[in-house]
């Protein structure tokens, strides 16, 4: 028995519920390679007695696979799943529950044979236009409520008539009344609306491409803005914008499909091929009128048999068929894609709407007693599934999947099917779940699992829960159309497996590299890291305060937090917003940002509330600049006048209209260069942009941005745009100018394959083109697909190490499969055989045991706190111990450090959660694999670093950023202003190591605020001590010198010999290295050119550490850390990620831009650290 799994007190939590599966099984069964073989042959047996002939074909079709023509192979599945449908009742317990599901939908049915047989075929063609004039449907409705003898509905209607249709010779008068009342329902206004939620009397509309959206398009001041004449309430994130649809939704739509794989036509899944005159040519899929390729669904889901078993109302038995080919369908369907629905049979009218079908099919299972336990067993046994039923045994092999994205965590599935082991990284946090549903504790070790009851134990309130990491877009990048309770589902299905560890934190390339991971041991590393660099759009101004990459405002909401009413986070938004852009990022930018704006402003207000009412307003807004106390009036003044209307609204017992408030405010507008026919968000999935315009936003087209223009503070104030139209030659052409009012500019402009790891690691990882380059079995060049997500060849192999181990690459990072959810999961189902192909050649690189191997390296990767040192009264040192972290830092680098979310305390309904926090390895002890990390309290989230406990696990992602360069035989002038001198102790001991001579002016505020004086001396050769406060420090080396007053004044006093003979002459300098505040360092870079300029020589190098805006750290993904850079000579500005290029030549960087771009968020961070405070003191107190 799997001894992670509790079998001894098998209860669901908080329901008690004792399980014990049928057939003498335990549930330890369910989770193990042995209980699942067992299973599957009592499943065959079952089945042999049940019909002989059936497990006979059953028998033959698994041996012989490939015999099978595909519409054999359905119909061969399609008569399996009513047997596994009552197996899985039976083994489960819930027989009786299985067959109230199944009533509910056959009581259903009259509503589809009716509407196909009479509404269709009848009510559309069969009364004449005069006739339907001339019906009253209201009065027609009552007397038919008479006739039925019950009140009316629709499938009272469906029913009766169904009924009547039986014999129609002795019901020609009431099927005469059915008639006109259906044909009025169907095709006057009045009865369409009196309908309009029901199923019954509707009719797929016809399709024009280019109007699939009925839209109130106005002209204001000479560019086109579309909207809808509706909106649709939303209330911040606390539900669903969408929940889908109800049984009688999906049923409509698996019965409005007509099972076309019947037919071989089965478009949906198989794509819609263009006919071919050559032989054997390769399969070309057709393209919509807008340009969408028509490759059906990139899993080639068993859409239309699973359609076929819906409609026959099994449920497990439609479920099981769809996981044959996407186990993880929890992770598609309503909201995530609608490739199918692209190629659905009906080109010419509206296709089935095959993702909710999926959905619902997925929910009706899960709502089942034990229905997630049925849902994750059949990603594990599927008797549905001819080649693989069951997991393959344990090859000893071991796989490091990076990034636990759609593709990652679809390819760790996979794998551990194929009896891989698999470790999965990825570089955000991600927060650990209760070790009673997962089986995994927060330091990673295995423990005992409980079966899940009841699905809803696993749900939670989308405002209140905590963003988990796992998912990577799906997580931060989706919005809350989707449900994200389903990322927890999808996490449990790896994580309960003993064959599978996770590790988040770690950014390969950083903390793991690839010749570490083959050194520990791994066999293959597969590469699923997703999107990464965004585009930069090279605007004056394009760094304004007010202006984020798209995906760095997501990235703030999602992951950080800044959408929870308790966190801590700090992203500052106003309005009006516009998002440059025109597909699915910058729709669900705009819809996201004014869902955020009303729960950032209300929060702002109950904070400021409170704590004047505590400390007084003046108090409140000591410190507050001119700006600050604008926007401050700007946040209250909303979030009161949303309160209003709330109270309003429920007075007048109707909804709150939030949205029109937003709009009066400026609200959030889509601005694209060309028509909105063009954008990628139509074309594609057209329906997005619908939900959003209900939501309030607005659709501006044909605007290309030209230039933002700032107000007196160097804030966004508008932004300037070239009007564009296109000529007869189809090319877009600017011409006159369109100012739009903007207090936040969201750029969504795109981004390109996160190839990052090109740069760091060239030896094992190259380029073709904007993506990696692919290789063939024995390493050689490979020509890749792309755009198109179902190749000839899956070629997702990507470097050919000299023993035969290879990487390879899935998912945004393949030119193939790049471009949205299902297609990074299709390259995980397509390229997993490539991938066991080469396992297959190779023995295992390690003879540890699983169990061996994943301790060891939980014990290298997961961080925790060794302990906890004040140093001064507002700087502490926290200690970690990260083996592998330590090793792999260099000078210069830096870590992402933070708590975890759910082991944080939580005080005054506050979670006292850190955003990312970037600390250097101040010094590091790769023996003991402990990092020392020196804090500066300075408010904020650095504030709670005092509260961490020895032995508490916390993230220490990195090392990242470039380590600082340092040559030999130079001259160095180390130039550290408070905290600044933490990072300056290691690299000052490199140089010192590299023969340099270092001369370090260590500057500080008070004489308190000195700390780690040993380490100072040990990283320099000279010192000059520099306080702002008499009577300055003593020094306790010869040599070292003391100066009072600010470094630029000490180090001219220096230089000139005031403060007595120079061991290193000022003179001599090679590389001058700056860190600290962004002002100490705008003001050594100036010095250089004039009060400095006589005692430095003009081939000096100079460095300063920029310390920009960071939040992923994980180099060129969310784009905070953009940093403007003005080239001296020319004045032509570029951008640099300074989480990845921090060191940058003090004669590029842009410091008023740096300044302002360290304000973006100033007034909440003002008023957060004020809240932090108010917490910290009454969590002392209750310790106390």
């Amino acid at each position: 028995m799997n001894p992670t799994v509790s079998a001894n007190d098998q209860r669901a939590p908080e329901t008690g519920m004792s399980f014990t599966p049928g057939f003498d099984l335990d549930f330890a069964d369910l989770y193990n390679r042995e209980g699942l073989v067992k299973l599957d042959q009592i499943f065959c047996e079952f089945l042999q007695v049940a019909d002989t002939d059936l497990h006979t074909r059953l028998v033959r079709a698994r041996q012989f696979p490939d015999e099978l023509v595909p519409k054999d192979e359905s119909a061969l599945l399609i008569d399996l799943a009513p047997w596994l449908e009552d197996f899985i009742a039976r083994l489960f317990g819930i027989e009786r529950e299985v067959l109230t599901l199944a009533e509910k939908h056959h009581v259903l049915a009259p509503l589809y044979f009716c509407k196909r047989q009479f509404v269709q075929r009848r009510a559309r063609a069969k009364v004449s236009e005069e006739l339907l004039a001339t019906i009253d449907g209201v009065a027609l409705e009552k007397k038919l409520e008479t006739l039925f003898g019950e009140p009316f509905n629709e499938l009272v209607f469906a029913r009766h008539v169904a009924q009547w249709m039986e014999d129609e010779a002795n019901h020609a008068a009431g099927l005469e009344d059915a008639l006109h009342y259906a044909a009025w329902a169907l095709r006057t206004p009045a009865g369409q609306l009196r309908n309009q939620n029901g199923v019954l009397f509707k009719s797929p509309a016809k399709l024009d491409p280019y109007h699939l959206l009925s839209l109130v398009t106005e002209n204001r001041d000479g560019y086109i803005v579309h909207k809808l004449d509706h909106l649709r309430h939303r209330e911040g994130f606390s539900l669903l914008t969408d929940a889908g649809t109800d049984l009688v939704g999906a049923l409509d739509e698996a019965n409005y499909c007509i099972w076309c794989h019947e037919q071989g036509k089965d478009s949906c899944s198989k794509g819609l091929l263009q006919k071919s005159k050559e032989v054997n040519s390769p399969p070309v899929f057709k393209k919509s009128e807008l340009g969408a390729l028509l490759a059906g669904c990139p899993l080639e889901e068993r859409i239309s048999e699973f359609h076929k078993l819906k409609s026959q109302g099994l449920a497990v038995g439609s479920l099981a068929m769809i996981v044959v080919d996407n186990p993880m369908c929890a992770g598609t369907g309503h909201r995530i894609c609608n490739d199918c629905m692209k190629s659905c049979i009906y080109q010419k009218q509206e296709p089935v709407d095959i993702p909710q079908a999926e959905t619902r099919t997925l929910k009706d299972v899960l709502e089942l007693p034990w229905g997630y336990e049925i849902y994750s067993l059949l990603t594990r046994w599927n008797p549905l599934n001819l080649r693989r039923p069951y997991p393959k045994a344990s090859t000893g092999k071991k796989v490091l999947v990076v990034g636990m994205g759609p593709a990652g965590y679809t390819l760790a599935h996979h794998l551990m099917n194929e009896g891989h082991a698999v470790v999965g990284v990825d570089g955000l946090k991600i927060e650990p779940l209760s070790p009673e549903i997962s089986g995994v504790d927060a330091t990673g070790a295995r423990t005992a699992f409980v079966p899940i009851y009841n699905v809803e134990t696993l749900r939670e309130n989308l405002d209140e829960r905590l963003p988990s990491g796992f998912g990577g877009v799906a997580e931060y990048g989706i919005t809350i159309r989707w449900d994200k309770n389903f990322l927890k589902q999808i996490r449990l299905l790896l994580e309960r497996r003993t064959e599978f560890a996770l590790f988040g934190g770690v950014r390969f390339g950083g903390t793991l590299t690839a010749d570490d991971a083959m050194a520990l041991g791994f066999d293959h590393i597969a590469l699923a890291a997703g999107a990464g660099r965004p585009t930069v759009l090279n605007l004056p101004n394009g760094l304004a305060r007010g202006v984020r990459a798209a995906s760095d405002f997501l990235m703030g909401l999602q992951l950080t937090g800044a959408a929870q009413t308790d966190s801590l986070a700090n992203m500052q938004l106003r309005l009006p917003v516009i998002v440059i852009g025109g597909g699915l990022t910058a729709i669900d930018t705009a819809t996201e940002a004014l869902a955020y704006y009303p729960v950032q402003v209300e929060k702002f207000l109950h904070r400021y509330d409170v704590l004047v009412a505590e400390q007084g307003e003046a108090t409140v807004r000591a410190g507050w600049d001119e700006e600050e106390r604008m926007i401050a009036d700007e946040f209250l003044a909303h979030a009161r006048a949303l309160q209003a209307e709330r109270v309003q609204a429920a007075s007048e017992n109707r909804t709150p209209r939030i949205a029109e408030l937003l709009q009066s405010w400026g609200g959030a507008t889509v601005a694209y260069r060309k028509r909105l026919i063009d954008s990628p968000s139509y074309t594609l999935n057209h329906e997005e942009v619908e939900k959003a315009l209900e939501e309030g936003i607005w659709f501006a087209e044909e605007l290309s941005p030209a230039r933002i223009e700032v107000d007196q503070w160097g804030h966004a104030e508008s932004i300037v745009f070239a009007s564009t139209t296109m000529d007869e030659s189809g090319q877009w052409n600017a011409s006159q100018e369109t100012r739009l009012p903007a207090r936040a500019i969201l750029v969504a402009a795109g981004t390109q394959p996160n190839t990052v790891l090109a740069r760091e690691d060239e030896k094992n990882f190259k380029l073709h083109g904007r993506y990696f380059a692919a290789c063939d079995e024995q390493g050689q060049p490979l020509e890749v697909h792309q755009g198109n997500p179902k190749p000839v060849t899956a070629a997702v192999l990507l470097h050919r190490f000299d023993d035969n181990r290879f990487i390879s690459f899935f998912g945004d990072l393949h030119p193939s499969y790049s471009g949205n959810v299902v297609k990074a999961m299709a390259s995980a189902k397509q390229g997993y055989p490539a991938v066991s192909k080469v396992l297959e050649r190779i023995a295992p690189a390690s003879a540890q045991t699983m169990h061996q191997f994943f301790s060891d390296l939980s014990r290298q990767l997961r961080a925790t706190v060794h302990e906890v040192i004040r140093l001064t009264a507002n700087i502490i040192e926290v200690v970690v111990h990260a083996p592998l972290a330590a090793q792999h830092f260099r000078p210069g680098q830096f870590y992402r450090f933070q708590n975890f979310a759910t082991l944080s305390p939580k005080v005054d309904n506050t979670r006292l959660a850190m955003e990312g926090i970037a600390l250097t390895g101040a010094s590091v002890d790769t023996t003991r694999g402990l990092i020392s990390l020196v804090v500066l309290e300075m408010g904020g989230s650095a504030d709670l670093c005092r509260l961490l406990k020895p032995g508490e696990p916390v993230v220490l992602m990195g090392p990242t950023g470039e380590p600082t360069e340092i040559r030999k035989d130079e001259t160095v002038v180390l130039v550290g202003g408070g905290l600044g001198n933490a990072v300056l102790f290691s690299i000052g001991a490199a140089a010192r190591a590299a023969n340099c001579k270092v001369l370090y002016f260590a500057g500080y505020k008070k004489l308190t605020d000195r700390y780690k004086v040993a380490e100072i001396e040990a990283a320099a050769d000279t010192i000059v001590w520099c306080c702002d406060e008499a009577p300055g420090f003593e020094t306790t080396r010869p040599g070292d010198m003391s100066f009072v007053g600010n470094i630029v004044q000490a180090m001219v006093a220096y230089a000139d010999g005031a403060l007595g003979q120079q061991a290193i002459s000022l003179q001599a300098t090679d590389r001058l290295i700056a860190i600290g505040s962004d002002r100490m360092m705008a003001a050594v870079a100036a010095a250089r050119h004039h009060q400095l300029a006589p005692y430095l020589k003009q081939s000096h190098f100079a460095i300063g550490s920029i310390n920009s805006p960071m939040q992923c750290m994980m180099k060129e993904i969310c784009a905070q850390c953009l940093q403007p850079q003005k080239d001296p000579q020319t004045g032509e500005i570029t951008y640099v990620f300074s989480c990845f290029n921090q060191d940058q030549s003090l004669d590029r960087v842009d410091f008023n831009g740096l300044a302002a771009r360290l304000r973006q968020n100033s007034l909440q961070e003002k008023l957060t650290s004020r809240w932090i405070a108010r917490c910290l003191h009454h969590h002392d107190a209750v310790i106390d």
